[in-house]
């Protein structure tokens, strides 16, 4: 059903029932009002030919054996009134009256049923007189009708109406809808450009421009994995040569030589390895997948596990300093990537920290937050290249490995609402990660 024809429902039923209620209050009132006004006709007609009996000669008043005429009277044409005395005697009556006696035995308003015809009378007592006035009953229902009727017309010419204005008015209204419609029905499958259609409501601004955000939203999506996929054939291009160039070399030598290419070979496969690994992880980031959110790791849990992972032989050795309590509180991200960004960081520590020194983690509150702060002992990074240390494949000219370390922390730092810094220490560079923490672990 679509949305014009459910707002013209729900609104043209609301119409439609405010306006019955209202024409039944009406028609209703009218009604009585109605009835009121012709009841108050036959009193006032009544206490009329009452006050003209009043000032006729008493001879005339039927006493001397003279009848009363109508004519003198004045009884009101369309009205059947009688004239009788207190013994039932009718004096006068008037042409649309019936043969019969109208008069009740007491005075005010009945209804009586003569031959076929129902009567609404009035009855005024005047000394030995008795003035009755009466309506057929039928003919008060033929006027009401017609009255009731005259009325409800302009009720339903109004009513229907308003459903028409509602529908013309809701079609017009919802036109830029239609035109927001077709403006994303024409556009090409891989147009991202920003919809311009002039002339919108205050109302649909909002979500033109929404709209608008998710295509550049999708365009820089889209350009980044561009850029990653050229990064990547890049990165891999080169240890994809080297493995088929060393081990063509084993091929065609012998001995020491052709172990060495075969070692090569290897340490090329692992670095490829690696660099496969990391992207996997970078596109699980990004890519929303979820991370085993449910558990929950301990500071001290998340160091120690990344320690395990990232100290091998060879390499410069890992310091850890727990500074205070902050090693028992829970961290509220999930413990995979926690244990991820800590060996990225340590792992990026010691390619740039010389053999002989260490590399320092430490671990402190600092406000609702675990800091984890990882300090090498290399040349530091110059201030003009801090902002690139986070950037895909990006390396410092001493450094080694496959450039997604830092960008892999950048991207769970994103997603997990985490902080990350980056200060020159003079004697290295410390990073330092601020997670926020859940509860105080038992």
């Amino acid at each position: 059903m679509s949305l014009r024809l459910r707002l013209t429902l729900i609104l043209g039923s609301a119409f439609v029932l405010l306006w019955s209620l209202a024409a039944v209050w009406m028609l209703f009132d009218l009604r009585n009002q109605l009835t009121l006004s012709l009841d108050q006709r036959l009193a006032s007609s009544a206490r009329m030919v009452a006050g003209l009996l009043a000032q006729l000669p008493p001879p005339q008043q039927g006493e001397g054996g003279t009848p009363l005429s109508t004519e003198q009277l004045g009884i009101p044409e369309g009205i059947a009134c009688q004239i009788s005395s207190v013994r039932g005697e009718i004096l006068a009556s008037s042409r649309a009256a019936p043969d019969s006696s109208l008069g009740a035995v007491g005075g005010g308003f009945h209804e009586r049923t003569i031959g076929d015809l129902t009567w609404r009378t009035f009855t005024l007592v005047e000394g030995d007189m008795r003035v009755t006035t009466a309506d057929r009953l039928d003919e008060r229902d033929t006027l009401k009708r017609s009255i009731l009727l005259a009325a409800a017309a302009p009720v339903l010419v109004a009513l229907v109406g308003s459903l028409l204005v509602l529908w013309f008015g809701l079609s017009r209204e919802l036109s830029p809808l239609q035109r927001i419609r077709q403006a994303l029905a024409q556009r090409r499958a891989d147009c991202i450009e920003p919809l311009q259609i002039e002339g919108l409501p205050q109302e649909l601004q909002p979500l033109v421009a929404t709209q608008n955000q998710l295509f550049q939203r999708i365009a820089q999506a889209i350009e980044r994995e561009r850029r990653l996929t050229d990064d990547a054939a890049h990165e891999l291009r080169s240890p994809l040569t080297a493995i088929k160039t060393h081990l063509q070399v084993a091929g065609m030598t012998e001995g020491e030589t052709a172990r060495q290419a075969l070692a090569n070979a290897e340490a090329g496969a692992d670095r490829l390895h690696q660099t496969l690994e990391q992207l996997l992880l970078l596109a699980r980031v990004e890519g929303r997948l979820p991370f085993d959110e449910n558990l929950q790791y301990s500071a001290e849990q998340v160091v120690q596990l990344a320690i395990g992972d990232a100290q091998q032989s060879g390499q410069p050795p890992i310091e850890l300093q727990l500074l205070d309590a902050s090693a028992q509180r829970l961290l509220a991200m999930p413990p995979t990537l926690a244990i991820a960004a800590l060996r990225n960081l340590l792992d990026n520590a010691q390619r740039h920290t010389p053999l002989g020194t260490v590399v320092s983690l430490s671990v402190q509150l600092r406000g609702d937050k675990v800091c984890f702060s990882v300090r090498d002992s290399g040349p530091g990074v110059a201030p003009d290249k801090l902002a690139q240390l986070t950037e895909r494949f990006w390396r410092n000219s001493t450094g080694e490995g496959s450039g997604l370390g830092l960008s892999i922390v950048k991207a769970i730092a994103e997603r997990c609402g985490c902080e990350l810094e980056f200060v020159n220490t003079g004697n290295g560079l410390c990073v330092n990660l601020l997670v926020v923490t859940r509860s105080v672990a038992a």
